[in-house]
């Protein structure tokens, strides 16, 4: 499948990626052509609600949620038409999207784990863009270790109470739900007694703290819950399956998801390989042989998510995908900094300093590759540490002893 597409005897492009393409250069050079190329690691900050006004135009004009059932709002999509979506996202180098966690990780997740009456009420907001999600699993003593979670939650007065704190979670001071694993038999431990909750960011109990990240920027955050009320009905699965559910939703982000997160990773390729030919990098050997490297191995990544699709009901091998794409993109990071030369190491003089005000000693701005390279390093240890994911494969995956 070409990254391009196949075009007919007339140069028109067939299909949904034909649909798609005409579609994206219609949009994006008329009232969104201001959002084209925001966003991405590190830069999660650029035009959030510029953003946000893309994707609900996304859902309104029907490209959001393509595999999901047309009576949520999808088009029941093949997998073939969703890479092709994919593809031509990232040649028209639209914007970063904010409702990944929506569509890819607890949408998946509602429809296979949900009643109706939970699937018509939070599957129609994602697919329309109006309500965000974040992931309310790490925690200070169970990041990589996800089972030792101590967030605790009870049943009172028809509603369940959260008392808790959770870690690195991702866009929460954006998001407008948040999908909670937490600990619901007295008791209880490691994988049993857990509980799937949905709980609303904007009540009364919940704290948000954003943490400042190498970039200057705050995707990740601290999420408080004091006593933080959600209703009865907002769990999935029966209480004490969270764990089950949990892993589920773990299976989507290293699954299909991963082919929509890989736009971002081509985008970003393709400006170190724009930039080493600006800087003469590209003329060392050694830098264009790690460039052609790069290149191959995300086409690796690409057929990989493909395969695990394909399967009907994939298991642990799923961790093949985020350790590879992990550890793919923070060589990347690496290979950004080098192409860069002595210029990477270096920010840019903020507006301040051009205006020749003072500003404090040593500040500046990241260049787009600084910022991938400090983010990147984070990319081992989120959404499962490599050393975890290593001993899910041996043990899981080969039958390896412990």
């Amino acid at each position: 499948m070409s990254s391009t597409g196949a075009t007919g005897p007339a140069g028109a492009v067939p299909g949904l990626r034909g649909e798609a393409r005409a579609w994206l250069e219609e949009a994006l050079s008329g009232e969104f052509a201001h959002v084209k190329g925001l966003g991405g690691p590190g830069r999660e900050h650029e035009g959030h609600e510029l953003r946000q006004a893309w994707e609900r135009h996304l859902g309104k004009a029907g490209w959001t949620c393509l595999g999901w059932p047309e009576r949520y709002g999808g088009r029941a999509a093949s997998l073939e038409d969703q890479v092709a979506f994919y593809e031509e996202y990232a040649r028209a180098d639209a914007p970063a999207r904010v409702g990944h966690i929506g569509e890819g990780l607890i949408g998946p997740t509602i429809l296979e784990f949900g009643t109706d009456e939970q699937k018509d009420r939070f599957l129609p907001p994602i697919q329309r863009g109006d309500e965000l999600w974040c992931q309310g699993y790490s925690e200070p003593e169970a990041g990589s270790d996800l089972a030792n979670v101590q967030t605790k939650a009870h049943l009172e007065g028809g509603e369940w109470v959260v008392t808790g704190q959770k870690v690195w979670t991702s866009l929460a001071h954006v998001a407008d739900w948040s999908f909670v694993l937490c600990r619901t038999e007295p008791g209880s431990q490691r994988h049993k007694g857990l509980s799937y909750l949905l709980v609303p960011m904007d009540r009364a109990g919940v704290d948000v703290r954003p943490i400042v990240q190498l970039t200057g920027t705050s995707e990740f955050n601290e999420v408080f819950f004091d006593g933080a009320r959600t209703a009865a009905g907002n769990i999935l699965g029966a209480p004490g399956d969270g764990w089950r559910v949990a892993m589920a939703t773990l299976g989507y982000e290293r699954g299909a998801s991963t082919l929509g997160q890989q736009i971002g990773f081509r985008r970003e390729l393709a400006k170190v390989v724009e930039t080493a030919g600006r800087t003469g990098a590209i003329d060392d050997p050694v830098l264009r042989d790690r460039l052609v490297q790069s290149w191959l191995e995300l086409e690796i990544m690409r057929l990989n998510a493909l395969r695990m699709l394909r399967r009907p009901n994939p298991g642990p091998e799923v961790s093949i995908a985020k350790l590879y794409w992990s550890e793919w993109h923070r060589r990347l990071g690496e290979l950004a900094q080098a192409v860069q030369g002595k210029a990477g190491l270096v920010t840019e003089p903020t507006q301040d300093a051009q205006d020749g005000r003072a500003g404090e000693a040593g500040q500046g701005e990241f260049n787009e590759l600084q910022r991938l390279y400090l983010f990147s390093r984070a990319d081992t240890i989120y959404a499962g540490s490599s050393e975890i994911q290593r001993n899910i494969i041996a043990e899981r995956t080969l039958g390896l002893p412990r």
